[in-house]
């Protein structure tokens, strides 16, 4: 999340680079070359992670009236390798690659929103839970199956979750009888949480990656003056 300057910026058809930090697609798989310094407390963090699509989506989703927000899920199923010099780790496993756009920023158009993605024998659940300056909902429920193709399921019932340090609203969906928990805690700032949490979707206990974002408290001239601490900004 470190902010450079546009000088700092390269890109062509295949690869897109920010400072030190590339993204370079092959033809059949992603590699993110990273090598950045972590805010606050100085560290490195430097290595590669691979990403190869199992399933691609050829279309955004629109996640507001206008349409000025759009939300593309390119690989909703994906293999994932890291390698890492520093610190030195290495995973591997399922993986998920997507990216937002926008015509404006984010707390122009949304009070806050909930999302999560899970891992099933199938493929990959999303659910997307917006509340947009107008005071509308807007849910997604989305089965991706590299089978099968994209479909939409009935979203079950909404299910809170335990607040966060920074007292941040926490919401998942969860089918009735199964209550849904926070199992670990990845991320938490003022305005934002990542977190790892348990629920029932179709039929099934999962483990999904959460998050939730609330535009209200980033729009916070104190939370704003914050963020250069958790996203440095350079100058080269």
């Amino acid at each position: 999340m470190t902010e450079r300057r546009r000088s700092a910026l390269h890109r062509d058809a295949g690869t897109l680079s920010v400072g030190p930090s590339a993204m370079h697609w092959d033809g059949t798989g992603l590699t993110v070359s990273i090598d950045e310094v972590t805010p606050v407390i100085p560290k490195r963090v430097k290595g590669t992670i691979r990403l190869y699509p199992e399933a691609v989506v050829n279309h955004p989703v629109a996640l507001d009236a206008d349409a000025r927000h759009c939300w593309w899920p390119i690989a909703p199923c994906a293999r994932v390798e890291v390698e890492l010099e520093d610190p030195s780790l290495s995973w591997s496993g399922s993986g998920y690659f997507d990216f937002n756009t926008g015509e404006v920023p984010l707390e122009e158009s949304f009070h806050r929103w909930n999302w999560c993605r899970a891992s099933v024998p199938e493929g990959t659940v999303v659910l997307y839970d917006l509340l947009d300056r107008d005071d509308q909902s807007c849910s997604l429920a989305i089965r991706f199956d590299p089978r099968t193709g994209v479909s939409d399921f009935e979203a079950p019932p909404p299910a809170r979750l335990k607040k966060s340090f920074w007292g941040m609203r926490r919401s998942t969906r969860s089918e009735r009888g199964v209550e849904a928990k926070v199992l670990e805690t990845l991320e938490d700032s003022p305005f934002y949480t990542r977190s790892v949490v348990g629920t029932r979707l179709l039929g099934r206990d999962v483990t999904a990656i959460h998050e939730s974002v609330d535009l209200d408290r980033f729009a916070n001239p104190v939370v704003q003056a914050m963020l250069p601490w958790r996203m440095p900004r350079r100058f080269v």
